[in-house]
């Protein structure tokens, strides 16, 4: 009860302007007591349009009311200090830079809690309640603080926007319907509010149904993480394991070669020392033979030499040696030549397969295929190191540069093979394309075709058989000394675009896209194929019988 006694008397003689004790009281003619200086001020704000009006009650005065010090108020403020009733809000009611101040308070202002759209102005809670007290004053719409109430005046007549100039997209007052924009296309801003409400309520509706789209999105995404991370971590494993298995099964291989080495090497060692054994007891016979026949010829009795004679003539049987065959450290160098072919074979399939495996690799893509590149720059960074094969060269191409470069001349000596290109002068790459990846032919000559193909194209046979371009395995562009033409399954396609000796070709695979270029100071697309790659591709390269005529994978 106390306390609310101290909450009334606070209330009775509090400024409801600072909110704070009576300072030099005065009281206005409806009733109301203010600070001196309180008062003072908001009227002083008023003095424009000459009508004062009480911050309680709303009443207004004309002409500006005398200002007298209530000494009865004042001596009651003065008995009420002295029993420590004091008024002043906590420091977090008072309004701070950011905050909306209350338009009512003077002196340090108090935050507001609402501001009135009809009175334009902001209220902390204390000048908020004749809002709440006052019928008039009930029907104005409050709305959370604003600092932008000011925002709702005309700045040509002072007066309150409250209709919507439809022809200019505007707010307006009803002075500038009737001048500025008459004739206009004009609505009160409550209707036009209601027609944009509903247009925002629309826009609402659909941006939360793509925000529920996106969060399905982002769950499948999620799941696409998931998987993506179970299925490398399982591939990881299962490499490990059978990395881990080839490895145990080249050391027992290993282990196999050296054992049977061992054993051959104790076998032939055994021979050997069993023959050696063999000489070596002859030998001592021999000399024990010889000692005797030295003996019995230093004989002089001739009778006992010539009794002695007969029983040392016969020699024992000599050992065979006829067999014995000498290369010295060449024993077991076919051994070691057999280990190193098996070895340059591991190479060259682990060279062929690697490459393989890490195209498998790189075409793991799970989004929608990236954009072909727009700059030289782009493309290289799909660059795509590739050799040919010796075992597809025809037998009139030479191979040089390390299997990169070919020149049609003489034929050449090469071993036959099922894979060699018989019919024309063809040759397909070593590596298998998968994925995104691009290379640059430089040709020379006066006719060259760069191609793609698949492994399985035939080797022998007719055009539509076997040449690139000519059948369904294989995808050509024709370069002459001053046009290109491409070629797919017999069809012909007329290609424009400027000459030059450096084709680029880009290919992705998994998006089934073959593009080529002509590569000079700037890229020029010359024709793109969008198709389904049903296997691998190969590089290949077909010369027309135009000796001399080369053309080299470059280096990037």
């Amino acid at each position: 009860m106390a306390q609310q006694g101290n909450q009334l008397g606070r209330e009775k003689f509090c400024c409801s302007i600072c909110l704070d004790l009576l300072k030099d009281p005065v009281t206005i003619p409806c009733g109301h007591s203010y600070c001196m200086n309180c008062i003072k001020s908001f009227w002083d704000e008023q003095d424009q349009k000459k009508i004062y009006s009480c911050p309680h009650c709303r009443q207004t005065f004309i002409p500006r009311p005398v200002l007298v010090k209530s000494t009865m108020f004042a001596d009651l403020v003065e008995e009420l200090k002295k029993t420590g009733l004091q008024a002043a809000p906590a420091d977090h009611c008072y309004a701070a830079p950011e905050d909306v101040a209350c338009d009512v308070c003077t002196g340090r202002k108090l935050k507001a809690v609402k501001s009135c759209l009809v009175c334009l102005a902001s209220y902390c809670e204390k000048h908020l309640q004749p809002h709440y007290e006052a019928a008039p004053l009930k029907k104005h719409k409050l709305v959370e603080p604003s600092k932008k109430l000011q925002e709702n005046i005309c700045s040509r007549h002072d007066e309150v926007m409250k209709m919507f100039c439809c022809t200019d997209q505007q707010c307006i007052c009803y002075l500038c319907d009737k001048n500025e924009h008459k004739g206009h296309d004009t609505v009160s801003a409550a209707a036009e509010r209601t027609e944009r409400q509903r247009e925002l309520q629309l826009s609402r509706q659909n941006i939360q149904q793509r925000i529920q789209d996106r969060e399905k999105d982002v769950k499948l995404l999620q799941q696409e993480v998931e998987a993506i991370n179970g299925s490398a971590d399982k591939a990881v494993e299962h490499s490990e394991k059978i990395f881990t298995q080839l490895i145990r099964l080249m050391e027992k291989r290993s282990s196999d070669v050296k054992q049977q080495i061992r054993s051959q090497q104790e076998t032939e060692v055994s021979r050997v020392k069993e023959l050696q054994e063999k000489l070596e007891q002859e030998i001592t016979q021999l000399k024990r033979k010889d000692a005797e026949l030295k003996q019995l010829s230093h004989t002089e009795d001739h009778t006992q030499f010539l009794r002695n004679y007969p029983s040392l003539l016969p020699l024992s049987q000599s050992t065979d040696s006829s067999s014995i065959n000498i290369h010295p450290l060449r024993y077991f160098e076919d051994v070691t030549a057999a280990v190193s072919e098996l070895r340059d074979k591991l190479q060259d399939t682990l060279r062929e397969t690697w490459t393989n495996i890490s195209l498998t690799v790189t075409q793991v893509d799970v989004l929608l295929p990236q954009p072909e590149p727009k700059t030289r720059a782009g493309f290289l960074k799909y660059s795509q190191e590739i050799t040919l094969d010796p075992n597809t060269v025809n037998t009139w191409l030479l191979l040089s540069e390390g299997n990169r470069k070919v020149t049609l001349g003489q034929p050449q000596s090469y071993s036959s093979h099922p894979d060699r290109f018989t019919s024309y002068y063809q040759v397909l790459s070593r590596e298998s394309l998968t994925g995104r990846c691009y290379w640059e032919v430089e040709w020379r000559g006066r006719g060259v075709s760069v191609a793609v193909a698949y492994k399985n194209i035939s080797r022998t046979g007719s055009f539509n058989e076997c040449g690139f371009g000519y059948n369904d395995k294989s995808w050509a562009l024709d370069c002459y000394q001053n046009s290109f033409i491409f070629y797919y399954n017999n069809i012909k396609t007329t290609v424009s675009g400027p000459w030059s000796s450096r084709v680029g070709v880009y290919l992705d695979h998994s998006a089934g896209i073959l593009s080529f270029y002509s590569v000079s100071e700037t890229m020029t697309l010359l024709h793109r194929v969008q198709t389904t790659f049903t296997q691998p591709l190969h590089a290949g390269l077909w010369f027309y019988g135009y000796y001399g005529a080369t053309a080299e994978l470059c280096k990037l």
